[in-house]
């Protein structure tokens, strides 16, 4: 007990000075909002000083929500811990940290939808100046059965200090209607170098974003996120839905320790363009299994490699699995798409409503 109240003691103090910590991977401080403000410091669930939160400053209405609170007669579910915090209309909270100029990050960060049907957030990385990188995060869409995600969205730091800010842009008549949020990390990603053999950039895709150790749900990539905001390195998500990034620690990853699951039918694809040249003949080999998450049934991936076009079916019984696919072709571009979709919708057989998908990981070109 007597740990506890010094360490509570040191967060006060460091967040009154407004102190922007440096950075290591992982969680950032207080990132789960389990350090809340004051009883004096609210009206209700509602927070009324802007820096009650340590390490966080707050703008517009933002609630502090604890596990089992009710909203009439619906449970708002905390993500991680007894905490979260809901962002009202054009509501936000930020923090400083110290990080490396010049280098690529990812954020991650739990999501549950509350009320509203239509939500979105605007996730920014800047310095203390007007915000230079930042992007539109849909989670109207709830992959999981819990009624809650985690997202990435990666950024290149511009400055040694920056301010991340997860920011409600909706439009809802009620203030109090948001998103809550919990768990934010962060990840320092580094360029991967290729593979002995291998055109493509992190073909194995072990380089992607923060996936939080005590989560058994990885963390979605979203939609129509181009290269250079891509939490997974070299990859882009071209698609209206996302992809969800696993680990082997509580998924069946084929090779490595972490693959992508296409969780959303022909709405959820991951793609690469590379260079090629024209009249050379190329092959393109990956694995195709399953999560090993109860997502059982007829599957199918469809490859695209340039106008070819090949679908791999994947018989999954939901235990883990995989099989080796190999397309050969013959580029006719000096840039090469290299595309992966799945053909089908799937839900896991738990009855949890839950979207699930094939995995495709160890992906390969050669020429």
């Amino acid at each position: 007990m007597k740990i506890i109240c010094i360490v509570s003691m040191i967060l006060i103090l460091l967040a009154n000075f407004n102190i922007a910590l440096s950075f290591t991977d992982g969680p950032l401080p207080n990132g789960n909002f389990e350090y809340g403000p004051k009883p004096s410091e609210m009206k209700g669930t509602k927070i009324i000083n802007p820096h009650a939160i340590p390490f966080w400053e707050i703008s517009g209405y933002v609630e502090y929500i604890k596990s089992g609170h009710k909203q009439g007669d619906m449970l708002l579910i905390v993500p991680e811990g007894t905490s979260a915090v809901r962002l009202g209309d054009e509501a936000s909270i930020k923090t400083k940290v110290k990080v490396t100029k010049g280098m690529f990050y990812s954020i991650s960060f739990s999501a549950g939808r509350t009320c509203a049907q239509d939500e979105k957030l605007n996730v920014s990385a800047w310095p203390n100046t007007e915000p230079k990188d930042w992007g539109i995060l849909p989670i109207q869409t709830v992959y999981s059965s819990d009624g809650w995600d985690s997202y990435s969205w990666g950024f290149l730091a511009q400055s040694d200090e920056i301010q991340i800010m997860i920011h409600n842009p909706g439009s809802e008549k009620d203030p109090a209607c948001g998103p809550l949020i919990d768990s934010v990390a962060l990840l320092a990603l580094y360029t991967p170098k290729r593979q002995r053999g291998n055109i493509l950039k992190n073909g194995n895709f072990e380089q992607g974003p923060y996936i939080f150790p005590n989560a058994s749900w990885g963390v979605l990539i979203p939609p129509n996120i181009e290269d250079d905001h891509s939490p997974l390195l070299g990859w882009s998500i071209e698609s209206l839905k996302a992809v969800k990034y696993i680990d082997s620690d509580h998924f069946g990853v084929p090779e490595g320790k972490r693959a992508v699951e296409l969780v959303a039918g022909r709405e959820s694809a991951v793609s690469q363009t590379v260079r090629t040249i024209p009249g050379k003949t190329y092959v393109l080999t990956f694995l195709v299994g399953d999560a090993k998450n109860f997502c059982q049934g007829s599957m199918m991936v469809e490859a695209s490699v340039g106008a070819v076009v090949v679908q791999v079916p994947y018989e999954s019984k939901g235990t883990g699995g995989f099989k080796r696919a190999q397309i050969r072709f013959k580029a006719t571009s000096p840039r090469t798409r290299v595309r992966f979709l799945s053909s089908f919708y799937h839900t896991k057989s738990d009855h949890s409503g839950s979207l699930c998908g094939p995995v495709v990981d160890d992906v390969r070109l050669a020429g």
